[in-house]
């Protein structure tokens, strides 16, 4: 009788085990923080990120590198939502985005331009297993020619 309550602890125990190595894994950049720090700025160029904020490769999709990349860019983040968006709104700002528009709720908004690049985060709650937070950066040009339909 006294095996059993230690059978499910076990038990309990590797599922968590096996869940958080799950949630971990993916194909972020790797090596030293500041190693991980250099290809992301390389590739997202004047974008600031939160520290230790992690790209999902598998999420993302990167056209181009530097201050002219577009795309959508997933990022798992160790702050809570509330101090990543601060973040953004701080950050953002001082590397020459202004804000164009800023929603603070359960799902979060901040949009940015710079010349003749917009740029929105969204930042919304990580899972319970995973990381504290998600972070969905989009960039693109600006202006990109779009036009309307027209009724016929």
């Amino acid at each position: 009788m006294t095996q059993a309550p230690f059978l499910r602890l076990c038990i309990t125990l590797s599922l968590v085990f096996l869940l958080g190595a799950c949630a971990s894994s993916g194909d972020s950049p790797t090596g030293t923080p500041s190693e991980v720090q250099e290809i992301q700025s390389q590739l997202l160029g004047d974008m600031p990120l939160p520290a230790a904020s992690k790209m999902i490769g598998s999420d993302s999709l990167i056209i181009g590198r530097g201050d002219n990349w577009v795309g959508r860019v997933v990022l798992s983040g160790v702050q809570t939502p509330t101090d990543i968006y601060a973040f953004f709104q701080a950050e953002y700002p001082k590397a020459g985005w202004t804000t164009v528009s800023a929603v603070k709720s359960k799902t979060s908004i901040l949009v940015f331009t710079k010349g003749d690049r917009t740029s929105t985060v969204e930042v919304g709650e990580g899972s319970f297993t995973g990381p504290k937070t998600i972070i969905t950066i989009t960039a693109s040009p600006k202006n990109a020619n779009v036009i309307a339909p027209s009724k016929k």
